[in-house]
């Protein structure tokens, strides 16, 4: 007898994208979404109305990766340590540009740190206790896929800290990151951030495409309808953690292409390494990468 095909596995986060679509979203975002094209720029306040060209992204991306390369042989000929820290809004494309950044690297020496739920005993420690754990020895670059800064913003946001462990939290962030870069850490800070209609939209491309529906979290699908509280708790975060000595670059990451070059040119940027040639780097726009100012353009 044929043998049946086995059962596949229940997706119970499935089609629950698409239910926010047809009942929670704003009007306004399903009106933008149903008349969008495959590569419509949907956020009408983004800089370009085009995504950056396929042919010219790649030129300019081979070009980067090659001075990453020579920034990674840099590092770990002088021991140098780097971290890089990757937030942003849910969807805003960090994990490809993570891995744009590190597909030509040494794993030994670069590596990412993406961090679950915390055990009931981290939860007990010291809030930074577990990502110190995680930092760069000499000759190393951690990328981290998030950050301590969950708990200024998804942890306000759904509730799962305190008020006073937020307070606390905020007091002590200033002297930690001092301690890191007096410590001769290179730290850089990026907040990937996207329009609420372009994160819908691609947030349904996971939910239909079965590789990459693995990337749906709760989270992420009860978030969809606390845009305004992200928001809130993003602001706040930027404006009480954004300083001299560990500031952040805001990139406007609607046309993934543009992000990921801006990302990688401000690392680039921020780690002086032999052989850098900033000709290759290029200037990065303005338009796409700056300030927590960029937030309110």
């Amino acid at each position: 007898m044929p043998r049946s095909k086995p059962a596949m596995p229940e997706l119970p986060l499935v089609g629950r994208i698409t239910d926010y679509l047809d009942h929670g979203a704003p009007e306004e975002i399903r009106r933008i979404i149903d008349k969008a094209r495959k590569d419509d720029i949907l956020d009408a306040g983004f800089p370009y109305r085009e995504e950056m060209g396929k042919d010219a992204y790649e030129k300019h991306l081979e070009q980067l990766q090659l001075q990453l390369v020579r920034m990674m042989h840099d590092v770990v000929a002088t021991g140098k340590r780097v971290v890089v820290l990757f937030e942003g809004r849910d969807a805003a494309g960090k994990g490809g540009t993570i891995e744009r950044m590190r597909e030509n690297l040494n794993p030994r020496s670069c590596y990412i740190v993406a961090l679950p739920k915390p055990t009931e005993r981290e939860a007990t420690q010291w809030y930074f206790q577990r990502y110190v754990d995680w930092l760069p020895a000499a000759g190393e670059i951690a990328l981290f896929d998030r950050s301590w800064y969950n708990r200024g913003v998804v942890e306000r946001v759904f509730g799962f800290s305190t008020v006073a462990q937020r307070n606390a939290f905020f007091r002590q962030l200033p002297g930690f990151e001092q301690t890191l870069v007096d410590d001769g850490i290179v730290l850089v800070k990026l907040w990937l951030n996207v329009g609420r209609a372009e994160q819908l939209k691609r947030f349904l491309d996971r939910e239909q495409d079965p590789l990459k529906q693995w990337k749906l979290s709760s989270i992420d699908v009860d978030g969809l309808a606390r845009w305004d509280d992200y928001t809130d708790a993003i602001h706040d975060t930027l404006n009480l953690s954004h300083s001299p000595i560990a500031p952040w670059t805001v990139i406007r990451s609607d046309d993934k292409r543009r992000a990921r070059i801006a990302a990688i040119q401000t690392v680039l940027s921020a780690v002086d390494y032999a052989g850098r040639d900033r000709k290759a780097i290029g200037q990065i726009d303005p338009l796409i990468a700056g300030g927590p100012d960029l937030l309110l353009a």
